[in-house]
């Protein structure tokens, strides 16, 4: 019940949208390759963001 009310780090959000982002690249490689080629471009540009984040901390 306490955890309702904690406010996420950046860095657990940009997690949070990697996981999701992953998923939907997997599910689209499936049906149509290039699209899921873009999603997965679009989910190292997070993860990109997320090493930044942990270098400075």
């Amino acid at each position: 019940m306490f955890g309702l009310f904690k406010k996420k780090d950046p860095v657990e959000k940009l997690q949070a949208q990697y996981k999701a982002v992953m998923k939907e690249a997997f599910d689209l490689s499936k049906v149509n390759r290039s699209a899921g080629d873009a999603k997965y471009a679009e989910a190292e540009e997070i993860q990109k963001k997320i090493d930044e984040l942990m270098q400075k901390n």
